[in-house]
């Protein structure tokens, strides 16, 4: 039986602003299970990004995340995301979670090289694996020196041993800002470098080390994707979320970047939250799909059932919208709602040729209608009721 990773329960997101309070999430619903990729679609603006925003617990400011709950469950436990404090999330971030985001040129420092910017991971997630590396090293080293370099390497084997004890220790930041002390740190380095190069070549990036030393300007849309992929997946997350990263690249690279992350999600056993608005790539890419509309997820299940079944007028709607040789195209009548006063019952039903006036007075409930199809309109009730 398939297990749960995460699970989004009735989240709200407000954002205050000059203009008035913006409810960008209300009430949403997810459901991500273990190796699968779920896709999330919607509208520009219906709330996408924010959500998963959310699950990092990253919403910007004026944003807040005002109810909810956002549980992971993971090798290590099941926790609330939501109720961690900001040290325990940054920990997260990187290594059980993260984010492939839209524009790889802002997710990249521009004054820092690529293996600088990989490697940073490696070091913030991985360090005492990689001082683990270097202490076998400097062993090896050990017993090949004479006694001369004997004694360095039995020095920075102390440092070394510290570091993995207690990587914070006053002793080694004090030795960090010593350039000669500061020394002993090359081979922490080093095998950074290894596993960065590493990495980069998982990505099929040719000539790996020569991209590791290159500068985000130096590299094209395509190849800086790879680099933020290579940043999110260094850590082997459980979840990887992938915030509509094909947006600004040609139609070729969109299908090689495509092919990259069903590949690595295979190798490394990541589950996806793939975030589109491009329902061809839903189709392609995903297991199951979710559908968003002014905030709210108003469709959940297989994605083949739901592109052959749709139960929400939204969903039928967006399905039929879609361009088809031999038929006229059709759109959907009316205008996405401003979240600042947003309809009252279901968002959408000012748009919806099946709304009743139970759907302007009252809010459906998000229900399961068959075995993992889950719907948010009143045309439908629960399996169970």
């Amino acid at each position: 039986m398939e297990k749960n990773l995460l699970e989004v329960e009735d989240l709200e997101v407000r954002f205050y602003t000059y203009e008035g309070i913006v409810e960008a999430i209300d009430g949403a619903n997810l459901i991500l299970k273990e190796g699968e990729t779920l896709g999330l679609v919607g509208e520009t603006g219906c709330g996408k990004s924010v959500t998963s925003l959310s699950v990092l617990v990253l919403v910007p400011q004026p944003g807040k995340i005002e109810g909810g709950k956002v549980i992971l469950k993971t090798s290590k436990g099941s926790i609330d995301l939501l109720k961690q404090d900001e040290a325990h999330l940054r920990n997260m971030r990187g290594d059980d979670i993260s984010m492939i985001f839209q524009d790889p040129r802002s997710a990249l420092n521009p004054v820092y090289s690529v293996e600088d910017q990989v490697a940073e991971v490696f070091m913030h997630h991985r360090l005492k694996e990689l001082v683990s590396k270097v202490l076998e090293g400097i062993e090896k080293d050990i017993q090949k020196s004479g006694s001369f370099k004997h004694f360095i390497l039995g020095y920075e084997k102390k440092l070394y041993e510290k570091m993995l004890k207690n990587p914070k220790s006053l002793s080694l930041r004090t030795f960090s800002k010593i350039p000669i002390a500061n020394r002993y740190r090359r081979r922490l380095k080093e095998e950074a470098r290894k596993d960065v190069v590493r990495i980069l070549g998982a990505m099929k990036i040719p000539e790996p080390e020569r991209v590791a030393d290159m500068y985000p300007h130096e590299l094209s849309g395509g190849m800086a994707q790879r680099v933020v992929i290579a940043m999110a997946l260094g850590c082997n997350p459980e979840l990887l979320i992938a915030d509509e990263p094909t947006t600004n690249l040609d139609v070729t690279i969109q299908a090689q970047i495509l092919e990259l992350i069903r590949e690595m999600k295979g190798k490394f056993g990541s589950s996806v939250l793939y975030i589109t608005h491009d329902l061809g790539v839903i189709a392609e890419l995903c297991d199951r799909v979710a559908v968003m509309y002014a905030g709210n997820v108003c469709e959940l299940g297989d994605v083949v059932e739901i592109f052959k079944k749709p139960l929400h007028p939204y969903t039928q709607a967006l399905l039929e919208s879609i361009p088809q040789p031999g038929k006229p195209f059709t759109s959907i009548e009316g205008e996405v709602p401003s979240l600042i006063n947003p309809p009252i019952g279901c968002r959408f039903n000012p748009r919806c040729s099946k709304a009743s006036d139970q759907c302007t007075k009252q809010k459906p409930r998000f229900v399961e209608v068959s075995k993992d199809h889950f719907v948010m309109c009143h045309l439908y009730r629960a399996v169970h009721e």
